[in-house]
């Protein structure tokens, strides 16, 4: 049988990327069709799911046409050709060339401080406002899993509510092992709304420091009692290996087989996936000389991507806030440095890169990211900043999917944010029972016009704008 669903993801205007995962060693099989009755459907022969991927399989299903929904349904056939499961089905749109209007969704942070899936509240229910939104497409914009977050079956809230949990027992302890972390991504597909969201709506997923392990960065050793495994960069390359096996990113899209990647989604909307983890540097690093946080070739990359991107508006989904002090007890884990003045730190590198992006005469760029909790609209402006050469732009803030809610937290003044709109809660670790949930949306309409919305839970519009070209 496939234990956990189908998902959909690295959409492109003539096809996208296919997962399932199956019980036991299987042939995965894919029809694909443009009738949602599978009329003319064409049969891809997809790869063998083994215990070596977890049984987890992908393939690409392409020679579709663009800007159309595509309905598909996955089997797994016995290796012997002579049964096979019953058939679980998911549909996208790919991407379109012309001026279509296009919509889309963001968020992060799933099933982090302790919150589960709840069948009080069914499961995790904000994956079903999402979809009434009916988006063309889902920025996960990191913190996929929270692989450092055990679950209890129940917790006594302080006013004597009682929050209970579904439980595996992977997510009984903190993951260490591959099996462990291959559990975290497991836990989400067995939520009913979170499964039917991922078979309706393709992804681009990014990840950050909870699908390994919070606030981590290249070289770490933990200092951590519940670990028993201290390397930080053995616990990423076991999460790496989870996180590509169960979510539906092709690493042949990657740049570097890993994460940052881009999409053009028509003529309107183009989207940068960025990875500010894997070539960060140390958060115990000085704040006063210049820091990592994309790495030389990625920074460079993204620049250059953007110069050469012909799409009206460049979407970049960066899974650490560019203003936003975030900090690692003592030490910086973002890439804004808590201080005035001139950028420094990892600061550098994204002053770079702005100061690059006005000098090439990038226009319309608008950051979009999670991470912190709560939801906001920041807009960074030189007139406001420690640095004048950058043409002002917007970042959109949006999460948790399901997590403690928290914030806000304090900008750093250095690229001259102001926060328009805020929406946190009144105390640390909100749970979701208290609302404080959040996603964005975004539609831009034929004529290039851009509106955000930042929604809550029940899909609730708390804030919007309009944007022209």
């Amino acid at each position: 049988m496939l234990t956990h669903g189908v998902q959909s993801g690295d959409v492109t205007w003539d096809g996208a990327l296919v997962w399932t995962r199956a019980d036991k060693p299987s042939r995965m099989i894919v029809e694909v069709s443009t009738d949602p009755e599978f009329r003319l459907a064409r049969r891809i022969r997809g790869p063998l799911l083994t215990p070596e991927t977890g049984g987890t399989g992908r393939v690409r299903v392409n020679h579709l046409p663009p800007g159309r929904r595509a309905y598909y349904r996955v089997i797994a056939e016995d290796l012997d050709g002579r049964s096979c499961s019953e058939a679980v089905s998911g549909s996208f749109r790919t991407a379109p060339i012309g001026r279509d209007e296009v919509r889309f969704v963001w968020s992060g942070d799933v099933v982090g401080q302790g919150w589960g899936s709840n069948p009080d509240i069914g499961g995790m229910p904000i994956f079903g406002a999402m979809a009434a939104r009916k988006p063309d497409f889902f920025i996960h914009s990191g913190d996929s899993v929270y692989s450092d977050n055990p679950l209890r079956e129940t917790v006594t809230l302080p006013d004597g509510r009682v929050w209970r949990n579904v439980v595996t027992p992977e997510k009984l302890k903190v993951a260490e092992t591959l099996d462990e972390y291959r559990g975290q991504f497991a836990y989400n597909l067995l939520d009913d709304k979170y499964r039917a969201f991922a078979a309706q709506v393709p992804s681009y997923v990014q990840w950050d420091d909870h699908e390994v392990v919070n606030n981590w960065y290249p070289g770490e050793i933990l200092d951590l009692p519940q670990y028993t495994e201290k390397r930080v960069d053995v616990l990423a390359s076991r999460a790496f290996q989870a996180f590509h096996e169960w979510m539906p990113l092709d690493q042949r899209r990657a740049v570097d087989g890993r994460v940052y990647r881009k999409f053009p989604y028509g003529r309107h909307v183009e989207v940068f996936v960025l990875d500010m983890r894997t070539y960060k540097d140390k958060n115990t690093s000085p704040r006063d000389r210049p820091g990592v946080i994309l790495g030389e070739q990625q920074a460079r990359w993204l620049v250059d991507s953007l110069a050469r991107s012909t799409a009206t508006w460049k979407i970049i989904a960066n899974d650490l806030p560019i203003g936003l002090t975030v900090p690692d007890g003592a030490d910086i884990e973002g890439v804004a440095n808590g201080l005035p003045g001139a950028p420094n730190g990892r600061e550098h590198e994204l002053a770079w890169v702005l100061r690059e992006l006005k000098r090439r005469r990038v226009r319309n760029t608008v950051w979009l990211t999670a991470d912190v909790h709560y939801t906001a609209a920041h807009h960074y402006s030189p007139d406001r900043a420690a640095v004048a050469d950058f043409d002002p732009f917007w970042e959109f803030v949006s999460g948790p999917l399901h997590a403690g809610a928290f914030g806000p937290n304090t900008l750093d003044p250095t690229f001259g944010p102001e926060a328009v709109f805020v929406h946190a809660p009144p105390a640390p670790n909100t749970t979701p029972l208290d609302g404080f949930q959040h996603f964005g949306e975004i539609a831009v309409n034929r004529g290039g016009e851009l509106t955000v919305w930042l929604r809550d839970s029940s899909g609730k519009s708390l804030w919007s704008k309009t944007i022209n070209p």
